[in-house]
């Protein structure tokens, strides 16, 4: 049997289903992290077979160091972290351990965005241009090396958070101002384009499972007008000839970043020539529910999918991508709490068969901060064999269904 060690089976949302998954096919789950136990989901106390609580899980050297005192007594096969902070930690784990899996010297370039697009770019795939800096003059100079419009963006950031659009000086100064808390800065040529996913599970450096998503619209638009409900969705037909270019590039990407096991969740453009243009991957699973929608769009058990190529090395459920599923976002008007939500009812009555879960938060609630959370006050969740179709309903959701906070 298998002994598993995963970082943070508390948080993100999505980690007690890994966990799950995990147990479900004969692992034994040994989390850690620095809730107690008794606060985490109950999915995820149900399939762990023990418990480390620490101080400060990102105490890196002290959690490493805790861990190999634990590691007498138990033995650890392997070391699992599908959050993006965590992957660094993850890798010293390993190597301190002596377990497979990814090194530190493997996690650089899923972490650093410009090592990233080096490797990348010395194999020949196309990347916008892009510097890194870590001051103003820096941000400046290499601004005025790559030329308007570009994007200010964190290195070592995930999603599109503290992510700035730049079309002339005085906005540079804006973006170099609002990112002064970040250390280090990856300035590059923004490039005009619809954006999408390239998500995979693989065991042993072979492709098992993939899915491509598509945002609506781009997440650099979601994150700057509230008024906006973003959608992703995950689409039936991702072999469709005008993704294929993003498909291909993402198969390289792989090869050239040398991964092997594991989820890795990459966003690409498609420009208006066609030109796709890679933008960044990350060696973890996507966030903000997408792994939901890629269940709903497959019939199948991601979570479990991913354990099965993690443990066994294979993909033993049967899937057929039978429908485009999309997750719409709501943002309340107002501040607050939620005190009422409009449209809902009358829109489950109209489309009630292709609507598949509502996660809506309830009224009486606290609505989150929408600038810091793609999933804001919660989603629905639509799916239907007919892309076309999709994109109606959600568009319906978008204008029909509305939230209150006061």
């Amino acid at each position: 049997m298998t002994n598993v060690l995963f970082l943070s089976p508390g948080y993100p949302p999505e980690m007690p289903q890994f966990v799950a998954g995990l147990g479900t096919v004969g692992a034994r789950v040994m989390g850690i992290g620095d809730q107690p136990r008794t606060a985490l989901h109950p999915q995820a106390q149900k399939h762990l077979t023990d418990y480390l609580q620490v101080h400060d899980l990102w105490n890196e050297a002290q959690t490493v160091s805790v861990v190999k005192h634990w590691a007498q007594a138990v033995r650890i096969d392997r070391v699992e972290c599908l959050w993006e902070p965590g992957m660094y930690l993850a890798a010293r784990i390993r190597e301190a351990l002596g377990v497979p899996g990814m090194t530190v010297a493997d996690t650089v370039p899923f972490r650093d965005k410009e090592v990233m697009k080096q490797r990348l770019d010395a194999v020949g795939i196309r990347t916008p241009r892009h510097d890194r800096a870590k001051t103003a003059a820096e941000v400046r100079a290499a601004a005025e090396r790559i030329g308007y419009p570009l994007i200010v963006k964190p290195i070592a950031g995930a999603g599109s958070a503290d992510t700035h659009r730049v079309d002339d000086a005085k906005q540079l100064e804006e973006a170099i101002r609002a990112t002064s808390h970040v250390p280090e800065v990856s300035v590059e040529e923004f490039i005009d384009g619809e954006e999408f996913t390239f998500d995979t599970v693989c065991a042993g450096g072979k492709i098992l499972y993939w899915n491509v998503s598509w945002y609506r619209p781009r997440p650099l638009v979601q994150r700057q007008l509230q008024w906006v409900s973003p959608q992703t969705i995950a689409l039936r037909d991702p072999e469709q000839k005008d993704l294929a270019g993003g498909v291909e590039m993402g198969r390289k990407v792989l090869q050239a970043l040398n991964f092997r096991d594991g989820f890795t969740h990459m966003e690409w453009y498609r420009k208006a020539d066609g030109e796709a243009v890679f933008g960044e991957i990350g060696g973890r699973a996507p966030g903000a529910r997408s792994t939901d929608i890629m269940n709903w769009a497959c019939d199948f058990d991601v979570w479990q999918a991913w354990a099965e190529a993690t443990i066994h090395g294979r993909i033993g459920q049967r899937w057929e991508r039978r429908y485009n599923a999309g997750n719409i976002f709501k943002r309340a008007h107002g501040e607050g709490r939620i005190q009422r939500i409009e449209g809902l009812e009358r829109i489950q009555r109209e489309f009630g068969e292709h609507i598949v879960d509502v996660a809506l938060l309830p009224v009486g609630a606290q609505r989150r901060n929408w600038k810091q959370t793609l999933i804001s006050d919660g989603c629905i969740v639509v799916r239907h064999p007919h892309l076309g179709t999709l994109t109606e309903i959600l568009d319906r959701i978008g204008t029909d269904v509305q939230m209150y906070a006061g």
